[in-house]
């Protein structure tokens, strides 16, 4: 049974830093994108970084470009995101997932999803 457990959130001052975990098991992820959403209050998931899993070939939205960097550690099973000059913003529950496919953008992609890490961000 996959499981992907998210790690680091917290709360934070702007332009300060988290980097969150997301801990993957219960598979072989080649071939897998790994992407974090993040989710605010009232409002839709959104996509925020992915990364392929044997490439390791990088995506970002836009509004995380220059600020966030996705990476993997194949030999721990683990995704990173290091989110850096953080703002009020991005503050939502971040959530880590696997998908099969290449369209990486979208929620519709991803077959597996961890339950999420709160990141807050006072201004």
């Amino acid at each position: 049974q996959v499981q992907l457990v998210e790690s680091g959130g917290g709360l934070v001052q702007a332009g300060g830093s988290l980097r969150l975990s997301c801990a993957a098991s219960g598979r072989p992820f080649w071939g897998y994108t790994m992407g974090w959403f993040r989710q605010a209050p009232g409002k839709e998931r959104e996509f925020v970084a992915a990364i392929t899993w044997t490439g390791g070939s990088t995506y970002y939205a836009d509004s995380v470009k220059g600020r966030f960097t996705i990476s993997r550690d194949k030999t721990k099973s683990t995704v990173y995101v290091q989110m850096s000059s953080l703002k009020p913003g991005d503050t939502a529950l971040y959530y880590c997932a696997a998908s099969r496919t290449g369209a990486y953008y979208t929620t519709a992609a991803y077959d597996y999803w961890g339950q999420g890490t709160q990141v807050t961000v006072s201004s």
